[in-house]
């Protein structure tokens, strides 16, 4: 018997068989290729991956829709029952192999599953993900309109919209628009950073309040005096006037050097 979608889980089924296509080409796929893919429902996507992979590790958290993979997926396709939002990428694999990250992600786990994998010491070389448009366009940002999010993904790869993905494309259809985001991921973090929790730290100081002005945020969220926070911006080479959200990564990478 097939599962019937859980709105607790976020479940949309992809079903658009040129849009399951353009995901594994977003992602590189080729035969000798280890994908792990995140979120594979009843596998409409993880079929079109093991035809061209050579192995496939899915991972999913529904236990009846895992049962139900385990009885229909190829030999060379892997169920692994569990939340990918804590997941080591490590766990799934030999040590150091090579992978791609694929998934249709449940709009309300997207951002933590996306950067518990590009977080991780072990990172994947590519990744295609669907995720809601207005998420989409945030990863994909330019300095002017950046965040958080933006940041967690660019300090690790290059996102580029793909395509569009419209509502029907989806069992049950979602009341938003999706997109294909894919991201080269770097070789190494982006500008030259080593400290990772470090950037984090500067980056969420200075966006706690958007409003502000980016000394004012940083002396809010570091907990110094605006002085201090002056001093920083300036030895980064950075406009005190300035707000978070018209930062580059490079620049966010000099400004937690000056910390």
């Amino acid at each position: 018997m097939t599962s019937r979608p859980k709105k607790s889980l976020g479940q949309h089924f992809l079903t658009d068989r040129n849009i399951l296509g353009a995901v594994a080409d977003a992602a590189h796929v080729g035969p000798d290729d280890v994908v792990v893919e995140i979120g594979p429902g009843r596998g409409a996507l993880t079929s079109v991956l093991a035809e061209r992979a050579a192995r496939v590790i899915a991972v999913e958290l529904d236990a009846a829709l895992a049962a139900e993979l385990r009885e229909t997926m190829p030999a060379n396709v892997d169920i692994v029952e569990a939340d990918a939002r804590a997941i080591n990428p490590a766990t799934l694999l030999e040590a150091r192999v090579p992978y791609k990250l694929v998934g249709n992600l449940p709009y309300y786990a997207a951002l933590p599953i996306l950067r518990a994998f590009l977080e991780s010491d072990h990172r994947p070389t590519h990744a295609a993900i669907l995720v809601q448009l207005e998420v989409a366009r945030q990863l994909c940002a330019e300095p002017g309109g950046m965040s958080l999010a933006a940041l967690g993904v660019q300090l690790f790869g290059a996102p580029r919209i793909v395509r569009r993905v419209p509502p029907g494309a989806f069992n049950p259809p979602p009341k938003v628009t999706s997109a294909v985001v894919g991201i080269t991921v770097f070789d190494s973090p982006a500008a030259g950073v080593t400290d990772i929790e470090g950037f984090f730290t500067v980056a969420r100081a200075g966006f706690s309040t958007r409003r502000k002005q980016l000394r004012n945020a940083l002396a809010n969220g570091l907990a110094i005096d605006a002085g201090a926070a002056g001093a920083m911006l300036t030895q980064a080479g950075i406009d005190s006037k300035c707000r978070a959200q018209s930062l580059s990564v490079a620049e966010w990478a000099r400004l937690a050097e000056a910390t």
